[in-house]
């Protein structure tokens, strides 16, 4: 993941076309059953209305569904998008100042590309993020405190390799057909 990030990051801030408004928002993904359950979802909706932050957000269709089914209105701030592809959500997190999600593979991009990310969960598979600060773990109640306090640590380390993995591979594969 590290290496497409690293590869793709670049073509996607050149080619993809992305409906971003100007000035500073958050990339947005909410898609997870637990947050799409009405009420959670309905929590969810609320805190980041009242947050003060605009958002982008790509809206998976199962999240669609339960908005229009259950009334969820996004506030003006929050400005719900058709689903984007890969280039185009990565331009998104790319361009903005924070990333929002239930996401797994999101929060380890977001933390490739030096954005703070705010994850609408209890709980992360990547909890070297939260522990290094560029990540935090926040439930409907704690968003517009986590959204406010987000930063990106200068000294976060190294995680989850290198970026290069694709290269030592090929090599390795490389010097086996030299053997």
């Amino acid at each position: 993941m590290d290496d497409a990030t690293r590869v793709s990051a670049p073509i996607a801030r050149e080619r993809a076309r992305v409906q971003a408004p100007e000035g500073p928002y958050a990339a947005l993904t909410i898609h997870r059953e637990a947050n799409t359950k009405p009420d959670r979802l309905r929590e969810l909706v609320t805190a980041l209305n009242e947050s003060g932050w605009t958002f982008v957000f790509p809206v998976h269709p199962r999240t669609r569904k339960v908005m229009d089914e259950h009334g969820i209105e996004p506030a003006p701030s929050l400005h719900p998008i058709e689903p984007v592809g890969y280039l185009e959500m990565l331009a998104l997190v790319a361009g903005s100042a924070r990333v929002v999600t239930d996401s797994g593979g999101l929060q380890k991009e977001a933390y490739w590309l030096r954005i703070p990310c705010i994850t609408l969960r209890s709980s992360t598979e990547w909890v070297d993020t939260v522990l290094a600060g560029a990540n935090t773990l926040a439930e409907p109640a704690e968003v517009k405190t986590a959204l406010e306090n987000a930063r990106f640590p200068d000294d976060a380390p190294q995680l989850y390799g290198n970026g290069h993995a694709a290269e030592g591979i090929a090599d390795a594969l490389y010097s086996l057909t030299r053997a």
